[in-house]
């Protein structure tokens, strides 16, 4: 039996349709009474997961306080530390208490940092480096887990996605969708960037197989559709799977940059022009896995 937390939010709604296809029985776990077979209420140091974790032998953990660069709509450090630390190793400790064998923690790439060098996608192996609170957040949970698991023997499983995108998404995915439902012509053609996304059907195949994969235990698996592609092709093909034209103009670099900070949207305009890349390949080889959906499909899938 499989215990999903955060079940109700986009990744949890999208999980529990790939466990069903592949009829695997889980149960659901979320904050708000009535959302999910169980309530827990606020996620803390404090919270009580008892009757949730009654006959689980894996925990699928995406229950998290998430940041927001779009609207700025950040919980804060302390509701990060508070839901993403202290809340994972609470509910971690519980789980080897009652016998779980697998816990399976979805992180962030942001544990890798906030953009990769052009020509050197994030590996599993690179040495941490987060930059914001909510990425340190997630980092000190991990390390909690690994230090947990080898006091208990519960096998831990770390998965970093990067941009989560498919039907239904908000964020920086719908930003982009609303740019090009404006029709304004978009000052992007000129960026050469590489940046991962990774469609939400790959990464709910990924977490399901990382469930009772052999292989998975004890491993940080980073996750992302099968290729990474510029601000501009990306813009092109989200056009596309949008039946539209995506209407790019040059503009250099610097001001984008310049416009970024006039506008208090340093972070999203950091987004569009910084590459983000990501290795799955070790991933790939562990698991015997391969993103079942193309980025076009991914895309096209998405409205």
């Amino acid at each position: 039996m499989l215990l999903i937390t955060g079940a109700t939010g986009f990744v949890g709604r999208a999980l529990q349709q790939t466990l069903r296809e592949r009829k695997l029985e889980f149960k659901t776990a979320a904050r708000a009474a009535g959302a999910a077979d169980h309530s827990v209420g606020h996620i803390d140091g404090q919270t009580d997961w008892k009757a949730p974790l009654t006959h689980v032998d894996v925990v699928i953990h995406l229950a998290a306080a998430n940041q927001n660069v779009i609207d700025g709509s950040n919980v804060g450090s302390d509701a990060f530390r508070t839901v993403n630390t202290e809340g994972t190793i609470n509910l971690a400790a519980q789980a080897a208490a009652s016998g779980v064998r697998r816990f399976i923690f979805v992180s962030t790439i942001k544990v890798n940092g906030e953009r990769s060098a052009k020509g050197s996608p994030f590996t599993p192996y690179d040495s941490p480096k987060p930059t914001t609170d909510y990425a340190a957040s997630k980092l000190e949970a991990e390390q909690a887990l690994i230090a947990l698991s080898r006091s208990s023997g519960m096998e831990i499983v770390i998965i970093r996605p990067p941009l989560v995108y498919g039907r239904g998404v908000g964020g920086s995915f719908r930003a982009l969708t609303q740019l090009l439902r404006s029709g304004l012509p978009l000052p992007l053609a000129s960026i050469d960037n590489r940046r991962s996304m990774v469609y939400v059907e790959n990464l709910t195949d990924l977490i399901a197989t990382a469930g009772y994969h052999p292989t998975a235990a004890g491993q940080i698996l980073l996750a992302g559709d099968a290729e990474a592609v510029s601000t501009p092709e990306l813009l092109r093909r989200l056009a596309a799977a949008m039946d539209r034209s995506a209407r790019l103009v040059p503009c250099p670099l610097a001001v984008l940059r310049l416009l970024g900070r006039a506008t208090g949207k340093v972070e999203l305009i950091e987004r569009l022009t910084d590459s983000l890349e990501v290795d799955i390949s070790r991933t790939r080889e562990l698991l015997d896995w391969t993103p079942p959906f193309d980025m076009r499909t991914g895309l096209k899938r998405s409205f």
